[in-house]
């Protein structure tokens, strides 16, 4: 089928869904990807009728000539903030993936009231006690093992993918397409996002509708119980995705599957 022919189905399938049914999506992607990586899956909910957003935050992406010492947390989560607000987007369904949890969470604490759910994807979820995804010690100090990282950052704040992992972190190294997606598109990212402390005012995900996707199929270095431990408590509906790590790309029909049962 040629582009104009999908193009057309794409638009039939969309003029079909009733309007009741359409939701709006903002996907935000996590460390060293950009909004790219969450377009296949896109795809595959705009034909389904849908709108979705795919931003990629500052120093990320086709944003990295953004990038300096002073970005972190917060301007991510303003990031978003600000596309939500701009775009007057009214109930979305936010979606974090990786340690991007920390930044839906702060976008969550922001715009309470239009977030209609909040989901992560092998995401870490943030708490109160835990308001970063790396925390210094009781002493005031970060562990070795961060010590010994910072020391290779670029310029020393961003952080390179290939410096610390295999490609299979987030997707089989058969995969060849993606593997080699990966190499060309994955780009440095701003320490800071993962040092600085959430500001948890009016909080965070507590008391939203609430959903955590778990890929059955990672094998190498599957999230930890940090990440994912605080969304096994009642109140969150878990859901198990066969996919990997960045199953967007290996498996977008299912991932796209999955966000379109999200209520």
């Amino acid at each position: 089928m040629g582009g104009a022919a999908r193009a057309a189905t794409s638009v039939e399938r969309a003029a079909t869904l009733p309007e009741r049914e359409r939701k709006d999506y903002v996907l935000v992607h996590g460390t060293w990807h950009g909004g790219w990586v969450w377009q296949p899956v896109a795809d595959r909910l705009r034909a389904a009728g849908h709108r979705v957003w795919t931003p990629t935050c500052t120093a990320c992406g086709e944003r990295s000539h953004l990038a300096t010492p002073d970005v972190g947390l917060a301007t991510h989560v303003q990031d978003i903030v600000s596309v939500i607000e701009c775009e007057e987007i009214e109930r979305p369904i936010l979606v974090g993936h990786s340690f991007a949890g920390i930044t839906i969470t702060g976008v969550a604490d922001r715009l309470r009231e239009r977030i209609r759910r909040i989901a992560f994807f092998d995401a870490l979820v943030p708490t109160r006690e835990r308001p970063a995804a790396i925390m210094p010690g009781p002493d005031g100090r970060y562990a070795q093992s961060w010590e010994a990282r910072r020391r290779k950052f670029i310029d020393g704040y961003m952080m390179n993918f290939w410096d610390e992992y295999p490609i299979d972190m987030l997707v089989p190294p058969t995969d060849a397409l993606n593997v080699a997606l990966l190499k060309r598109r994955l780009t440095p990212h701003p320490a800071r996002q993962w040092t600085d402390r959430l500001e948890w005012r009016s909080g965070g995900w507590e008391g939203l509708p609430r959903t955590y996707f778990q890929p059955t199929l990672q094998t190498y270095s599957p999230s930890s119980e940090f990440m994912v431990g605080p969304a096994r408590a009642p109140g969150w509906d878990f859901v198990r995705v066969p996919c990997y790590r960045d199953g967007m790309l290996t498996h977008p029909d299912e991932v796209a599957a999955a966000f379109a049962a999200l209520a």
